[in-house]
């Protein structure tokens, strides 16, 4: 099989290559250091793949602003992006699509950490469902919930959890706003690079959450990554402070009793191997 990874650079793409390469040949796309150069804002007769691709995995995104070039460069990368990307799977004879959403995509309108990068994800997500189902394109959505893994890439979009784990490796108090102890979801890279390749072995097609079968508090994160660096600092809320919402998700295990695959791995044993790479890094 030959796939074609787009958004090469992202951390997905970065960790999914070497799994995918154990399955066939793998070319990743992107604007710069990938084996093909690939702007999604580019004309769509500027952009070629290449030959007997069957598999397309869409990685890429903008994650854009508040301000009017950030909204409309993330409309124009997510949707318009992802539209010539399906057309041009189409036209080189792609048999599977898979776009690599975000959970957030099935947020309300009106919660708290709702923004056009949710909203532009759902809209992609509705225009690509569309146009594959027009012209036969099998097409895969996945929706991860918040991502973390080893590399440092990860904590350019989780940087509120890597800073939790920063300070328990320094020994430091950790300080909660609030008093209530927050809700998130995160899945461990490790499983959903697994999660992509079954979907691509068994060619399963569909929209499906994915997210960690469990939610996790910031104190349950706080005190696993104090046990794993053996730290001596405190875990301290502020109640004077406003508190912190919870970011719950709809879970569902349809995907995973499809592939008779679960998350595996818990925010303990991320932690761990978190730990690990950067005592041997």
């Amino acid at each position: 099989m030959k796939f074609l990874i787009i958004g090469g650079r992202s951390s997905v793409a970065r960790m999914l290559k070497p799994s995918l390469g154990l399955l066939g040949d793998v070319v990743i796309a992107g604007r710069r250091g990938c084996d093909l150069k690939l702007d999604l804002a580019d004309p769509i007769e500027s952009i070629e793949f290449p030959k007997g691709i069957d598999v397309v995995v869409h990685t890429a995104a903008h994650f854009g602003g508040k301000e009017y070039v950030d909204i409309f460069d993330a409309e124009n990368i997510n949707v318009l992006g992802a539209l010539k990307m399906c057309r041009l799977s189409i036209s080189s004879g792609v048999r599977h699509f898979i776009y690599v959403s975000t959970i957030f995509s099935k947020l309300d309108s009106n919660a708290s950490n709702f923004s056009i990068y949710a909203l532009s994800k759902r809209h992609a997500e509705e225009i690509i469902q569309y146009y594959c189902s027009l012209h036969g394109l099998s097409l895969t959505i996945l929706r991860p919930s918040h991502i973390y893994g080893n590399d440092h890439y990860f904590s350019k979009h989780q940087p509120f959890f890597y800073s939790i784990i920063d300070k328990a490796q320094q020994g430091q108090d950790i300080f909660f706003y609030g008093s209530h102890d927050p809700l998130r979801n995160y899945i461990h890279i490790d499983d959903f690079v697994t999660i992509i390749t079954k979907v691509i072995q068994t060619q399963t097609i569909g929209s499906y959450n994915c997210a960690y079968t469990e939610d996790v508090t910031y104190s349950q994160i706080a005190e696993a990554a104090n046990e794993v660096f053996n730290s001596k600092g405190s875990i301290v809320f502020l109640p004077d402070k406003p508190d912190i919402l919870d970011y719950a998700y709809e879970k569902e295990n349809s995907l995973y009793e499809k592939l008779n695959f679960y998350p595996q791995i818990s925010i303990f044993e991320g932690i761990r191997k978190l730990a690990k790479y950067r005592k041997y890094r």
